[in-house]
Formats: C-alpha cells, structure tokens, sequence
C-alpha cells in the first residue's frame, strides 16, 4: 500500500500529519482518507506529497 511508503518517510522525518498537510498543500482530512480510510490518492495528490517529502515518485512505488 502507498500509505506504507508515505509513512515510513514521515517518521524518518519526524513530520506529523498536520505537518505533511501544511508542507504538501494537501487538505488534512484528505490526508485522514488516505491513512485510515484506506484510500488511494491520486495522481496530482502523490506528486505533492513526495514535492514536500523530498522524495521521487519511483521511492512511492
């Protein structure tokens, strides 16, 4: 799962969910959907979380 990936890179950051949200500009609750709703985001959505992570798409896959 995707979410599996975002999350190991936000605890090597120490970055919380709220932090992921300010820093990707995606929407908090979105972000919710996706990690215990499991949701998958789409395309634009992954690109801004791996700009504010610092990380390509390929580290995602």
């Amino acid at each position: 799962m995707l979410w599996n990936k975002i999350q190991i890179v936000l605890n090597k950051k120490h970055w919380s969910l709220a932090k992921l949200a300010r820093e990707s500009n995606v929407n908090y609750e979105t972000l919710k959907k996706y990690k215990f709703a499991g949701q998958e985001p789409g395309f634009s959505k992954v690109c801004k979380i791996a700009d504010a992570l610092g990380i390509s798409l390929d580290e995602l896959r």
